[in-house]
């Protein structure tokens, strides 16, 4: 799984610690998401991003 949510943060002109903070997560667990080094992530966590950055799953992660 690669995570692109730098892509969608730069195309939204959103800052790590400002998303960190809308979904209410630490921004040190934003990063460790973020660099591919997560092992999982929360449902409720992943809805908090998508409603945050206005889109889906599929456009946070792919399988590769």
């Amino acid at each position: 799984m690669v995570c692109h949510l730098d892509r969608l943060m730069e195309e939204r002109g959103i800052t790590g610690a400002a998303l960190a903070e809308q979904v209410g997560i630490t921004p040190v667990n934003l990063s460790v998401l973020k660099n591919n080094r997560a092992k999982a992530v929360r449902f409720s966590t992943l809805a908090a991003i998508c409603k945050a950055l206005d889109c889906q799953p599929g456009d946070i992660f792919s399988v590769q």
